[in-house]
């Protein structure tokens, strides 16, 4: 007869591998429930790194991203602020402005008198003392906005290379190159005499043909080449062309000679409207003072002078007016910039999101298979220790 196969049923006592068969898979079932009731009660789809090491870096750099960008958002906000600010002011100043230039109008009329007229200077040094005043007190955070603190940069010297405290840069125009120039040809003298209203008048005179051998080079090339005009308006020299470049320079005291320049295209407010590095925004915000304005010699107590004056306070109207374009062009970028700082945002949130978060759904379907498999396992775990017992009904 030939060998039959059969299955042979060991009862062993020293050994439970049964036992320990069921209780390896519950071990595994138990850890895979508590996984997933960490992923329930967490959330999260990734809660460690072993979950998914690469998605875990990925997201980490994505929250670092989005962290950085709600600050971001938060210092352009800021920006805006600042440039209301000066715009509030400087709208102020445009106000007293205007009535300045009504006053001038009506200092020009013939029907007044000078006493008459002393009386409207006596309210435009009034008002000339707010603009100063406005402009020395603006503020933010302690900052003082409108002093040119947060003016670009230049510096000048004389033809020995030494610093004059009497000869500075005034402002210069945003598309003026960086670097160095020399301005040849000057040739002014300067007075400090006293108005009819005892105020100081201050300016630098020049022959008229004089000014047209005042020339700017740079790199040892003439600069300003597009129909260079060169004027003077009280203590100030300027310099432009039909491109829109133009350098003023103060000069309180007599000079000829050359002069160096330095132009540093720095000293903005530099404002960080992004999460990565070099994503900034320099606002430039110019001083703001009657010797910029053209206003330090205003004197309308005479007719001449108030004639005179007209011209003088349209100029600082421009002026005002440019600065004030400016601003408002940084407010509207700004604002832009936020509104795209909050889609970014909510984009890299629903990507962050979608790496991150788990499914409830998805996972509760899991959490009760685990749940089932693992009570399972307990029971199988129970009857699997119950077996060695039988074999004390072969020792009874």
């Amino acid at each position: 007869m030939g060998d039959t196969c059969r299955n042979e049923v060991k009862m062993k006592v020293n050994y439970n591998v049964s036992a320990m068969i069921a209780n390896n898979s519950l071990q595994k079932n138990d850890k895979l429930l508590s996984e997933s009731l960490e992923r329930l009660s967490s959330g999260l789809k990734i809660a460690n790194a072993k979950d998914n090491p690469s998605g875990l870096a990925m997201s980490r750099r994505m929250n670092s991203q989005i962290e950085g960008l709600g600050v971001a958002n938060a210092s352009s906000n800021d920006a805006i602020s600042i440039v209301q600010v000066a715009d509030g002011t400087l709208s102020e100043i445009h106000e007293v402005l205007q009535r300045m230039n009504q006053l001038a109008v009506q200092a020009s009329n013939g029907t007044l008198t000078d006493s008459d007229r002393q009386t409207i200077q006596e309210e435009v040094t009034l008002l000339k003392e707010e603009i100063e005043r406005m402009a020395n007190t603006t503020q933010f955070n302690g900052q003082s906005i409108l002093d040119g603190s947060f003016d670009l940069k230049g510096y000048v010297t004389d033809e020995d290379e030494k610093t004059n405290p009497n000869i500075k840069i005034c402002s210069y125009s945003d598309n003026m190159d960086e670097g160095k120039y020399t301005i040849t040809g000057i040739d002014v003298s300067y007075a400090n005499l006293i108005g009819t209203t005892g105020v100081d008048k201050k300016g630098i005179f020049c022959d008229e043909e004089a000014l047209k051998n005042i020339k700017i080079y740079k790199d040892g090339k003439e600069y300003m080449t597009n129909n260079m005009l060169v004027s003077i308006q009280e203590d100030v020299l300027t310099l432009s062309d039909s491109t829109g470049k133009k350098l003023s320079i103060q000069i309180d005291e007599p000079y000829k000679g050359d002069l160096n320049v330095e132009l540093t295209t720095a000293g903005a407010m530099t404002m960080q409207i992004g999460a990565n590095e070099g994503q900034t925004l320099d606002i430039r915000i110019n001083k703001i003072s009657l010797t910029t304005l053209g206003l330090y010699n205003l004197d309308l107590a005479n007719e001449e002078g108030a004639r005179e004056g007209i011209e003088s306070i349209k100029n600082a109207i421009s002026e005002i007016s440019a600065i004030r374009s400016r601003l408002g062009a940084y407010q509207n970028r700004l604002e832009h910039t936020v509104s795209g700082l909050d889609i970014t945002v909510e984009n890299m949130t629903a990507a962050y999101s979608r790496i991150m978060d788990v499914d409830m759904a998805e996972e509760m379907t899991v959490y009760s298979t685990q749940q089932v498999l693992s009570q399972a396992g307990t029971s199988m775990m129970a009857q699997a220790n119950d077996r060695p017992s039988q074999v004390l009904q072969l020792l009874q």
